[in-house]
């Protein structure tokens, strides 16, 4: 029952990995704009990236209850 939840969990995943980097969400950042002094398209990707790496690790970290 853990193996196949886990299994669902990281299925969720990569479905929202692929939304989120996928053209018509991404396009959302795609702006002449700065943060930081850093241009908004490429740090968006690279923390939506970030944030999905965290994501996978959490959930292959986790200890079983």
């Amino acid at each position: 029952m853990k193996q196949k939840l886990e299994s669902q969990r990281l299925l969720a995943l990569f479905v929202a990995g692929c939304l989120l980097l996928n053209y018509p969400l991404i396009a959302l950042w795609n702006r002449e704009a700065l943060l930081w002094g850093l241009p908004l398209f490429p740090l968006a990707l690279f923390v939506l990236w970030a944030l999905l790496i965290a994501a996978l690790a959490w959930l292959m970290e986790r200890r079983p209850d």
